[in-house]
């Protein structure tokens, strides 16, 4: 089960990352239509008028299904802000009690988000919402994906939850805290008067 759950963040990393990849390639190939009717403009008086139709929306439909297919592979990774400032020096009880408080404040936020996305996406899927641009977009289709990245994160909140319960450390514990723990930075990445 553990591997799957990991194939599970690893692919929604992956999802959010081939989606900015989309926003790379909408943004740039309009920049490039741009170009061109711009130097139309220059050499023959007038532009072509080269557009990528809805190219505003599906990079905005893009960016909030690369945030909510990210969240789960950040949180297990430790990549969340995290005030640890004072539970890192509170008493190993009282550390484990704002855990369990904090990951079961996320998780019941989360399935509460998840639910109601749920239902919203149902809603725009039964009245047939369409978006406002020049290339009518069903609704549900982006609201889908976000849906999809809120369930991941519900699954990752709660099986970090499942973790303490079960007397283990959450997956994000210690990550990136190694520079508190006293170890070193690797040489790469060492200030130029550091490297010896």
């Amino acid at each position: 089960m553990r591997r799957y759950l990991n194939r599970l963040y690893l692919w929604s990393g992956w999802v959010a990352a081939l989606f900015i990849a989309a926003i790379c390639a909408v943004v740039f190939a309009q920049v490039m239509l741009n170009l061109i009717d711009r130097i139309s403009t220059l050499t023959t008086g007038s532009a072509i008028g080269l557009t990528i139709p809805s190219y505003a929306d599906f990079t905005g439909f893009f960016l909030a299904a690369s945030s909510f297919f990210a969240l789960a592979h950040t949180h297990r990774e430790g990549g969340h802000i995290r005030v640890s400032l004072i539970i890192q020096n509170l008493p190993p009880r009282a550390q484990r009690a704002v855990e369990y408080w904090s990951l079961g404040l996320a998780l019941l936020a989360t399935a509460y988000f998840t639910y109601y996305m749920a239902l919203l996406v149902i809603e725009s899927f039964t009245y047939h919402d369409l978006s406002p641009g020049i290339i009518p977009v069903p609704i549900w289709i982006p609201q889908a994906a976000v849906l999809a990245g809120l369930a991941v994160l519900t699954i990752a909140l709660a099986d970090d939850f499942l973790s303490l319960l079960r007397g283990r450390k959450a997956s994000y514990a210690g990550k990136g805290e190694n520079l508190l723990e006293g170890e070193e930075l690797p040489k790469a990445m060492a200030l130029p008067e550091d490297r010896s």
